[in-house]
């Protein structure tokens, strides 16, 4: 049985007629009749009749049609439930950041949020993952922040959603007392003999250091792998190693022992998106999450 086949069975012992079923659906009698034959199909008990020329229910037919009301009636509380769901704008939201993503915006977003009229409910944590395992995260939260380099594979669209919120560079990072550190900008070539503080293989850092010893023909010295900036910079600022960082979100280090030197000749760019499976975006709460991220993004890119 399906529902559409029961409202037409419905609407049959109300109206009358098969003629005023097809007008009060619009749809065509034949469309009726042929809805009404696939029902009876799936039962033994014959359900409607005719009487003259008109085909009324039987018994068997207007129990099933108060049946079918019922079944009707749950639906539309189900569709109204859901519809109330997804208009709610202050649902729960829940949000994974990786680190500097988060370091960077969770408080802003939050104060962000709490202006609003009718704020969502938001949930964080972090999860900082290698770029191939941030679309998995949308199985477990609503909103991933996720990264990846330029050049890199897009993210799969099959079940997820993206969203752009920054196309942000990495800047060469030395200490104020490093030979490197009064200049305004540096090649490949100028650093990729370097010792070098990195992330682990799989993230941004590592991914434009290898960008940097390709094009300048020279294997990298790793000293340190680090994933967080904080202690990135911390190692820099301690002499001996160069690093990589962020250019917006890795704003909240302290930056006094150490200067940030834009890179020449290589990609160093990596959008920060947001996903999402699609079903998800349908609700307003996390819309309005979405926007919150945008505009704290846009101010923090600015």
């Amino acid at each position: 049985m399906e529902l559409h086949q029961l409202q037409i069975l419905r609407e049959l012992g109300a109206l009358g007629s098969v003629t005023a079923v097809a007008d009060a659906l619009h749809v065509t009698p034949s469309a009726v009749s042929q809805q009404l034959a696939a029902l009876q199909r799936g039962v033994r008990t014959p359900l409607t009749r005719r009487q003259g020329r008109t085909l009324t229910l039987t018994a068997a037919g207007r129990v099933l049609a108060e049946a079918g009301g019922e079944a009707l009636d749950a639906m539309a509380a189900a569709r109204g439930a859901l519809d109330a769901f997804e208009q709610d704008p202050a649902g729960v939201v829940t949000v994974s950041g990786f680190h500097s993503a988060g370091q960077a915006l969770f408080g802003a977003l939050l104060r962000d949020l709490a202006r609003g009229e009718a704020s969502p409910t938001v949930q964080l944590t972090d999860e900082d993952v290698a770029q191939s395992e941030f679309p998995a995260l949308t199985a477990r939260y609503d909103l991933v922040l996720a990264h990846r380099m330029e050049h890199s594979e897009p993210w799969p669209s099959q079940g997820v959603r993206s969203l752009t919120l920054v196309r942000e560079p990495l800047d060469v990072a030395v200490a104020t007392t490093h030979p490197l550190a009064a200049r305004s900008s540096v090649t490949p070539k100028d650093i990729a003999a370097e010792r070098w503080v990195t992330s682990r293989i799989g993230y941004s850092p590592d991914d434009v250091l290898g960008a940097i010893a390709a094009v300048a023909n020279i294997a990298p010295r790793v000293q340190h792998r680090i994933n967080d900036y904080g202690a990135v910079t911390a190692a820099v600022a301690a002499g001996g190693v160069v690093g990589l960082l962020p250019r917006f979100t890795s704003r909240s280090v302290d930056d006094s022992e150490i200067v940030r030197i834009p890179l020449l000749g290589v990609s160093t760019h990596r959008l920060i998106d947001v996903l999402s499976r699609p079903e998800t975006l349908r609700r307003r709460s996390v819309r309005l999450v979405v926007e919150g991220l945008q505009r704290v993004m846009g101010r923090l890119s600015r």
